[in-house]
């Protein structure tokens, strides 16, 4: 049981946890401080970007994990357990680790892969107890979903080993472990409207267990939502894998001279809606903290332009013949353009090639994320 949910007196003596590497059955119950435990590095370097990104967001990456894009996550769990006998009376011991788990997205193939560790391992005895800490077990049992056999292209196969329980030691010795989760493709079908969308939620429970020990599981200790596709140009690399929960956001500057015309006019929709057209009384835009969603479907982008463009001439008049096009925002490739019936849009005059590379910068953080219809994305303006 988590060691938090007992008094301090049941912990008097359980206080001082050894790194594995050094614990001996025979110490006493005031063994020398800890060392840093010893784990095998070889399946992830521990001065990888994304570890040491990870331990920066320390407070996510315990609890959900932290996304740091829709292609890698990561989560770094610390554990500290008190085992009990068999009848729940007795304190056993007490074991501390840390459970790492990293996801890699694949952007180019339908395959998402998955680094899994127990680390940092430490123990302690309780005095008279006559438990042997290297007896004690930590298992990790993930699983997956997958759609129905009938249809291929949303099938998910896992790796053939999905769980491993062993002794501390084993994993003392050899800390990772890597599973590879798949999705089949029939080739390019984007063209019939077949994306062969497959998603999965992949999970992980975690159980300790040693001999005469009332065993812990944690059925939800790591948890991913994965969608594998085969979209086609729309989303770049015509197919590819995306953690779904993670943020997707298209960042412009005001200090960039190539669209700071088109930042400023998100940034006063954004913040300061009175100052925009079409104007009406408690006038809100979203995509800051409410998120736009991308559509993708060309008829309906070309009905957002138009109904802008028309704003755009009623507001300003006639400005064909100028370096100026009518910017639009949310813009006109997402289900919240101007077309929408809310009038929650706005229009603006702006330099021509500032527009259209705006426009670039649109379409590049669609094809780098993966943003298919629908996919949700933020808009943030830096200054």
């Amino acid at each position: 049981m988590p060691a938090s949910t007992l008094p301090a007196q049941a912990l008097r003596e359980l206080n001082s946890p050894i790194s594995l590497g050094d614990y001996r059955p025979d110490q006493t119950s005031s063994p020398s401080p800890a060392k840093a435990a010893r784990s095998s590095v070889t399946a992830v370097d521990e001065a990888s970007d994304l570890r040491q990104q990870c331990a920066k967001h320390k407070e996510a990456a315990a609890s959900k994990g932290w996304l740091k894009s829709r292609f890698e996550t990561c989560q770094k769990r610390p554990y500290d357990l008190v085992l009990r006998d068999t009848k729940g009376t007795q304190e056993i011991g007490r074991l501390w680790f840390d459970m790492w788990v990293l996801g890699f997205a694949t952007d180019g193939a339908r395959r998402v892969d998955y680094v899994s560790s127990i680390e940092n391992i430490r123990v302690q005895t309780a005095p008279g107890s006559g438990a042997d800490a290297r007896n004690w077990m930590v298992g990790q049992y993930f699983s997956h979903t997958s759609g129905p056999p009938a249809d291929p292209s949303s099938v998910v196969n896992g790796p053939k080993q999905e769980s491993r329980d062993e002794l501390l030691g084993a994993w003392d010795k050899k800390a990772h472990w890597t599973l590879t989760y798949t999705s089949p493709d029939s080739g390019p079908q984007w063209s019939k409207g077949n994306l062969q969308l497959a998603t999965s939620l992949v999970m992980a429970e975690l159980t300790v267990n040693a001999p005469d020990v009332n065993p812990y599981k944690q059925v939800d200790s790591y948890h991913s939502n994965v969608r594998f596709d085969y979209a086609g140009p729309t989303a770049g690399k015509h197919k590819g894998t995306v953690f779904t929960e993670g943020r997707a956001e298209l960042t412009l500057s005001l200090k960039d001279p190539a669209v700071k015309e088109s930042a400023q006019h998100i940034l006063d929709a954004q913040k300061h809606p009175e100052r925009t057209f079409p104007s009406w009384a408690g006038k809100s835009v979203p995509g800051a903290t409410e998120p736009l969603h991308r559509l993708v479907d060309t008829e309906k982008q070309k009905a957002n332009r138009e109904k802008s463009i028309k704003e755009c001439n009623k507001v300003w008049g006639d400005y064909s013949g100028t370096p100026l096009q009518c910017d639009e925002y949310p813009f006109a490739s997402t289900r919240e353009g101007s077309t929408k019936g809310d009038d929650r849009y706005s229009v603006r005059l702006i330099d021509g090639k500032d527009n259209e590379t705006g426009g670039n910068r649109l379409n590049l953080m669609y094809t780098a994320n993966r943003i298919l219809d629908g996919d949700p994305f933020f808009v943030t303006i830096t200054s």
